[in-house]
């Protein structure tokens, strides 16, 4: 087993890459979109009313955006401010999936059930690249892990947390999180078969408990749309917000109504989980099988040391949202609790029936992975985008012997599978925190032009663009969304800046605008990198830019 000090070392060093992540300029276009949102509640005193730029936003309840205004409230409007809600969220899920592992296994299984949830690579980007799934993956994995102790114990207690926990979820992305959090709970009852827990007084307590969560969430939706049918959204008008929540959300996601198609490939997610897991991911899929394996060899019969929740809830989530038309990967952070469990147990299990041969072979495998994340994170430091200076050189150099310490430690291969696999999540994950991010987002053009604008003290309340195409980075950096204007409508002005795009640029010649002071930035989308972008050699071609135009 893993010593206490050794754990705790493994816990910190994950959670001081998280720290070295809240400082990295905000993403476009979910992370940013969202701050804004948050933002405008605290700057105009609304928090009832969601905006997407001018647009009325139906799409999402509103607890991720409230959460953030919060913080918002409490430290300021920063970039660190809005990731801490997702950060807490997140430790929340790791102590709950400790909850769960506990209950299901033992003590031993929840703590690395914890530590594999921590460390898997979407969830550790969830806290960089903050939507929605954070507080939802925190929240949902609380109600599961409370509601089947409730299962099991018959207290109160469990149920009421189980309920405000789902109810925060539901909160957070509507019907998605009653998917996740009753699909295990399911089948949980039907492999225990106690299913008379459901057929008491406390149940219609749970019931009470979630619907005062919500209450909330559903009074801001009904203000907002049920009070004013005239409103347009997505071109329909008599939008019932009450109605979207709790009928159609999920059904326009499933069928890309609405919010558009991506992606009619059944296997996305299949393939996706290869890397949202890593480094677990060939430990997951083991695990996965291991358990199916055992389940058809004992005909699915009760053994009270077995259970059927996390195999069970993790199979059905895939197979259903599987059959969306519109898919991201981060829509897989909702299985990665019940992954974790899945693995710590398989892992745990293989140490005491004393699996010498598997568990070298999984070592082997650990041992191959780290030497492709080094092979990575070397190629981003001295290529992709190169050190230059001291400074990085000494923390890599430190983390390096760092990680070299634990991994040539002398140590049974239990723990030593469990230490690599930590110490290859933290040396990706401190590369791309500490050095690849900040430099990838020197080429998003709005959180740079921000840079600008502060740098010359620019007038924010002076900005203006040409569309309503987004500008999430800059609206956020400079606390205020940029005024939206045409050409017809910046000519009766003068002494004012505008914001444009290189074709924009173009028109403003063409109309016979003229300007004084000219700044220029790097614009990619960086969330959609490609090799041309990451070879240095062929960076610049593919670059777009952004200009900041003074008009006089």
């Amino acid at each position: 087993m893993i010593s206490n000090s050794k754990y705790w070392v493994l816990i910190s060093l994950i959670v001081l890459v998280y720290i070295a992540g809240m400082f990295v300029p905000l993403f476009e276009n979910d992370s940013a979109q969202f701050a804004v949102m948050a933002m405008r509640m605290v700057q105009e005193h609304d928090f009832i009313n969601l905006f997407k730029g001018p647009q009325e936003y139906l799409d999402k309840p509103h607890m991720h955006y409230w959460l953030a205004a919060l913080s918002f409230k409490i430290f300021g409007i920063h970039d660190w401010a809005y990731r801490i809600p997702a950060i807490l969220a997140s430790l929340l899920g790791a102590y709950s999936c400790y909850g769960l592992g506990k209950l299901l296994y033992n003590k031993e299984v929840g703590k690395l059930s914890a530590l594999v949830y921590l460390t898997a690579q979407t969830i550790v980007l969830s806290n960089i690249d903050v939507r929605t799934d954070a507080v939802l993956t925190g929240f949902t994995i609380l109600a599961i892990w409370q509601l089947a102790a409730y299962i099991k114990t018959n207290d109160p207690k469990n149920i009421i947390w189980g309920a405000f926990g789902a109810g925060i979820a539901f909160s957070t992305k509507g019907q998605i999180a009653l998917l996740v959090v009753g699909l295990p709970i399911l089948c949980h009852l039907a492999y225990t078969r106690k299913w008379k827990t459901l057929i008491n007084w406390k149940v219609p307590v749970g019931l009470a408990v979630f619907a005062i969560t919500i209450a909330p969430m559903l009074y801001a939706y009904y203000h907002q749309f049920d009070l004013h049918p005239e409103k347009v959204i997505r071109g329909q008008d008599h939008r019932s917000g009450i109605f979207f929540i709790f009928w159609q959300q999920s059904f326009e996601r499933l069928s890309g109504e609405g919010v558009g198609k991506n992606s009619s490939d059944y296997f996305f997610f299949f393939h996706t989980f290869l890397w949202v897991f890593l480094p677990w991911t060939v430990i997951g899929i083991a695990s996965y099988w291991d358990k199916i394996k055992d389940f058809f060899k004992n005909k699915f019969q009760f053994r009270p040391e077995q259970e059927f929740l996390t195999l069970g809830g993790v199979t059905l989530i895939f197979i259903i949202i599987s059959f969306a038309q519109f898919k991201l990967p981060h829509y897989l952070n909702i299985t990665i609790p019940l992954f974790s469990v899945l693995t710590a147990s398989y892992l745990y299990g293989l140490s005491t029936r004393n699996k010498e041969k598997t568990l070298k072979l999984l070592l082997s495998v650990q041992y191959f992975i780290l030497g492709i994340v080094f092979v990575a994170t070397t190629l981003i430091c001295f290529y992709v985008f190169k050190f230059e200076n001291l400074w990085n050189y000494l923390w890599l150099g430190i983390l390096l012997a760092c990680i070299a310490y634990f991994c040539f430690k002398a140590d049974a291969m239990y723990p030593r599978i469990v230490t690599i696999s930590v110490c290859t999540a933290v040396l990706l994950n401190a590369i791309l925190n500490l050095h690849f991010y900040p430099s990838l987002l020197e080429y998003q053009g709005g959180s740079t032009m921000a840079q600008v604008v502060a740098q010359n003290s620019i007038p924010v309340d002076n900005i203006y663009k040409l569309s309503e195409g987004h500008t999430w980075a800059l609206d956020f950096y400079d606390k205020k969304p940029l005024i939206i204007s045409s050409l017809k409508g910046i000519k009766q002005k003068n002494d004012i800046w505008v914001y444009v795009t290189d074709d924009e640029l173009e028109q403003l010649q063409k109309s016979g605008f003229d300007w004084d002071h000219q700044y220029t930035v790097d614009q990619f989308p960086i969330t959609r990198l490609q090799a041309k972008f990451l070879n240095p050699n062929t960076r610049q071609r593919i670059l777009d830019k952004r200009h900041l135009v003074h008009i006089y």
